[in-house]
């Protein structure tokens, strides 16, 4: 699929999606922030949804600012993936005493570790920067100071919602593990502090969503959200890291002989310096996932759909930028509402995973499909693997 151009809007909105098939809410919130006059441009996924302030699965390139809340409040939320030497056919006819392994190794929704993870005990573990990284926890905002304790028990945890990690086998038998997840608790604080204090400032007033709200270039305020924003994406591609290699235990402990080939792992929920069109320009990807040219990237579909390792084609129109997963086509309400802890059973038949009323907002029927997500944007990935899930974990 090519895009289309909206037409109307200040600056150019360029869509991967069917503009006929987006909610009138999220279209609305396109027109807003290309309409502000930091926006350079926006470039819409097939996987477009509603959001707070802006639309998940857009990537909004600015001038000079920052909108806070078109980054989300999950800052750094991303995927990270590992092919192994094992078959499918060689793992164990119980599945789930495996996932119960791996739900032991890896804390899930509003868990956590009982003592906080020494990364110098983690085998596989990268090592670099650690020291430093936690102490500039002293340097963040000073409303979350206090939460230091919380975020070390929560590094190398999976939350819930939409957050999963998985084992998979691709088109050729190889197993995957795969995982989503982000910068927890202390992201969240971090990000409704700012957004808060960006609706605050006079430039912000009378925007028509009050989510909106930007922090300008050389600003003290800016300044402050950059090194805070910055912080929790690495905090976000720490508490994968540390799960990853939780789970690559794990698997060592019952297959003896397993390898891993090196991790791939992307944000979606994020911030970057990038250039385009000769202009220096903060590039905010919410949902989205980046797709320069030879970048390896990771779309998931839903908890039994399927999972597919990309590599980006460098699409400057798209500022580099593909999905970040199928997308959901309703609310968790409205899904509760829909279907039925049968219809759950028959959606993820063959998949080890929770089958109960705590996950059915995440039925696979609840999404996007897949297939018709890649195929929209073929001209900004191209598919390097097809994972099919085997076991899925869920907060």
């Amino acid at each position: 699929m090519t895009y289309r151009e909206v037409t109307g809007a200040r600056a150019p909105i360029r869509m991967w999606a069917n503009p006929d098939e987006v909610e009138e809410q999220a279209m609305r919130q396109l027109r807003n922030v290309a309409d502000l006059p930091w926006t350079h441009g926006v470039a819409v996924m097939p996987d477009v949804h509603y959001g707070l302030g802006a639309t998940v699965g857009s990537v909004i390139a600015m001038r000079d600012a920052v909108s806070p809340a078109a980054v989300g409040v999950d800052i750094g939320c991303g995927m990270s993936a590992v092919k192994t030497s094992l078959k499918v056919e060689e793992l164990p006819d119980n599945l789930h005493y495996l996932r119960s392994r791996l739900e032991q190794a890896v804390p899930v929704g509003f868990g956590k570790h009982k003592t906080p993870v020494d990364p110098s005990k983690v085998y596989g573990l990268p090592q670099e920067g650690w020291k430093e990284f936690w102490q500039d926890f002293e340097w963040l905002a000073e409303p979350v100071r206090g939460l230091r304790a919380r975020a070390e028990v929560q590094m190398g945890t999976l939350g819930s919602g939409n957050h999963f990690l998985e084992v998979c086998a691709d088109d050729d038998g190889a197993v995957w593990v795969v995982l989503h997840s982000g910068s927890r608790n202390i992201g969240k604080e971090l990000a409704e502090f700012h957004i808060e204090q960006a609706r605050r400032l006079p430039h912000n007033k009378g925007l028509p969503d009050r989510d909106l709200a930007v922090f300008i270039h050389g600003s003290p305020k800016m300044d402050a959200y950059r090194s805070d924003l910055f912080w929790a994406q690495d905090y976000a591609r720490r508490n994968r890291a540390v799960m990853l290699a939780l789970v690559c235990n794990v698997l060592r402990k019952h297959f003896k002989e397993i390898r891993f080939d090196e991790p791939i792992s992307c944000h979606h929920n994020y911030v970057a310096d990038e250039t385009y069109d000769g202009i220096r320009l903060l590039v905010t990807r919410k949902g989205a996932i980046r797709a320069g040219r030879g970048d390896l990237g990771i779309i998931p579909g839903s908890m039994a759909t399927g999972t597919y390792i990309v590599r980006g084609l460098g699409n400057s129109r798209a500022f580099n930028s593909a999905s970040h997963g199928a997308g959901r086509k309703m609310s968790r309400t409205r899904a509760r509402k829909t279907f039925t802890l049968d219809d759950l059973a028959g959606q993820t038949s063959g998949v080890e995973c929770r089958k109960d009323a705590g996950v059915l907002d995440e039925i696979p029927g609840a999404y996007k499909d897949i297939e018709s997500v890649m195929a929209a944007q073929s001209d900004l990935v191209e598919v390097v693997a097809h994972l099919r899930q085997v076991i899925c974990v869920k907060g």
